[in-house]
């Protein structure tokens, strides 16, 4: 096809083998479309053998289509292009619907924010929505691995198609062994070299949300939209931010169904193993099956039975089963930190403190019991934030200090989450024995707990240099004996911001902790190299050398007037989907 512009774009289709006419998938993406994506789904020629007519298509200046490649620019246009085009393909029907994940997903948004007539419905997965928060910045802080990664990645395919071998050749060494240890750490030379165009510098070069993000994210397009949308994420996936960001949005306001599922998953691929975690058969990715049930119900007008089914479907790890909800979940309870002052130098000297006690599952109780718990777990929540107010039961714990220094020789490491390679679920209970790790530890589980939704800690901290970063995890202590990680969150702390208390959001998640085990939150100054080391400068990643790095003390205070806490949100009921 010709753009408006009159630029060819690529692509591959893919026909049923039958007669007669077929609504038409569209997928648009970077990668060279003889990938399709097949990381994650299924081979296009299985969708079309299901009576879809299948497009794969290069973006423009990438694969073999014409032009320059210019990360998002030119999608809108050529996105709404694009569905024209497909709708009108010998045997279409007329009808379009787009899937992919990751820039395919992200294609989606682009291309229905400019209202294509054809375009009636889109399956977006692992997105970026506004794409300064949910994608290049978490909490303030450069997503530092994964933007780098990723620009190395663009930067040796675009040599590749220059034909460029020894650009291709030193990026391609680079990308499996990242550089991370350049004067100035987060502007690597090989980029500047290499890729002087690249993304990466304009990222590095807007810190903060500002016309820049905005002209370039999705979201400013996308408020007139309104589509039946099916949302998929993963729970260790880096751009889960985004996938829920979109989906609350349209939960409220939208017309049409919303459908979320979210799987153990990290970006790629989606399988029953994360990290060192076997999730089971039936963490298996249920994606392709589900996305033609989506695409029969909204391309072909068959009752699928989906508009019948409870709208949210979350995997729980630990139980391993999928969950339904009628929405996202959203009751909370809080865990408070107390300690002894020694949390950096026992795993057992800085306690987590339920309150309300940790409540039993409500399964096989009735509706008004669960419902009057449900009010005390709320009220409960209020009553800790205006510093006013504080529970008996927490007021008579004293206040601690807990003090740890970082290093900047010796930076926490990173190890699984969602920020970092490779991503998941891993044994930490090496990094949790260090002395530069805070860790609060509750008692063992008198019932299960099952958490579910948006997750939180509230932390009173000080450093004493003009800015640190704090990195919270929190993991199931299993047979008290070995640790395993679920969330984490991170927060780069500016000069002069307020930190009374600091405010960390985590991932989110949906995950069951045994009877018997334990709930931790560690407290680190890094998370390295997932983000750039904080130098205590107040500079900026791009402009920090590696020499400046300064040494930072810092003092977590709990108990009494500095209600350091978790908030958690407890899953009350649950269904199995």
């Amino acid at each position: 096809m010709f753009t408006r512009d009159g630029v060819r774009l690529d692509a591959d289709i893919y026909r049923p083998d039958a007669e007669g006419t077929f609504p038409v998938l569209l997928m648009r993406q970077p990668y060279g479309k003889a990938i399709a994506s097949t990381v994650v789904y299924a081979h296009p020629s299985w969708y079309a053998s299901h009576g879809y007519i299948t497009v794969i298509q290069d973006v423009r200046g990438r694969g073999t289509s014409a032009g320059e490649f210019k990360l998002f620019n030119h999608e809108i246009a050529d996105g709404f292009d694009a569905v024209n085009w497909a709708a009108q393909l010998p045997g279409s029907s007329g009808e379009v619907g787009m899937y992919g994940f990751s820039y395919q997903g992200m294609t989606q948004l682009y291309a229905a924010s400019a209202h294509p007539p054809a375009l009636k419905t889109i399956c977006p997965a692992m997105i970026g929505y506004d794409l300064y928060t949910d994608w290049a910045y978490q909490g303030g802080a450069f997503c530092w691995q994964d933007n780098l990664s990723w620009a190395i990645q663009l930067a040796a395919e675009t040599a590749r198609l220059r034909n460029d071998e020894k650009a291709y050749q030193a990026l391609y060494a680079a990308y499996r062994n990242l550089p991370l240890s350049d004067t100035i750490p987060a502007c690597p030379e090989i980029l500047k070299n290499l890729a002087p165009d690249s993304f990466y510098h304009e990222w590095l070069n807007h810190p903060k949300p500002d016309e820049y993000w905005e002209k370039l994210s999705p979201k400013q397009y996308f408020q007139e939209v309104d589509l039946p949308i099916l949302h998929i994420g993963g729970w260790f996936d880096t751009y889960l931010r985004g996938t829920l960001h979109l989906y609350k949005e349209m939960a409220y306001r939208s017309d049409f169904l919303q459908y979320l599922l979210i799987g153990p998953w990290a970006h790629l691929p989606w399988g029953r193993k994360v990290g060192a975690v076997d999730y089971g058969s039936a963490a298996a990715s249920p994606i392709d099956k589900l996305q033609i049930r989506w695409f029969d119900q909204f391309l072909k007008g068959k009752d699928t039975g989906l508009l019948k089914e409870l709208p949210v479907c979350l995997f729980e790890m630990g139980s391993n089963l999928w969950r339904s909800f009628e929405s996202w979940p959203n009751n909370q309870i809080s865990y408070f930190l107390s300690s002894s002052g020694l949390a950096s130098s026992q795993d057992d000297a800085g306690k987590l403190v339920p309150h309300p006690p940790t409540p039993s599952p409500l399964e096989g109780e009735g509706e008004e019991e669960g419902e009057n718990l449900k009010s005390q777990i709320l009220s409960c929540e209020g009553g800790h934030r205006d510093g006013n107010r504080q529970d008996a039961h927490f007021a008579q714990n004293p206040t601690s200090e807990d003090i740890f220094v970082h290093d900047p020789w010796r930076p926490v490491p990173a190890l699984g989450g969602h920020a970092s390679f490779p991503p998941g679920s891993f044994e930490r209970g090496a990094i949790d024995s260090r002395t530069d790790v805070l860790t609060y530890t509750s008692a063992p589980l008198t019932e299960d707990l099952h958490i579910a939704g948006d997750v939180s800690v509230e932390i009173y901290c000080t450093g004493d240099r003009l800015s640190f970063d704090l990195c919270a995890v929190l993991s199931e202590v299993q047979n008290n004996d070995k640790v395993y990680n679920f969330t984490q969150g991170y927060v780069r702390v500016e000069p002069n911001q307020e930190t009374t208390p600091l405010k960390i959001l985590l991932q989110s998640t949906c995950v069951r902790i045994a009877k018997g085990n334990q709930l931790r939150l560690s407290l680190s100054a890094a998370c390295f190299p997932a983000y750039p080391v904080n130098p205590g400068t107040g500079s900026l990643p791009g402009e920090t050398r590696l020499i400046e790095s300064q040494i930072i003390t810092l003092t977590v205070r709990s108990g009494g007037n500095f209600p350091s806490q978790i908030l958690l949100p407890f899953c009350m009921k649950e269904k199995i989907c």
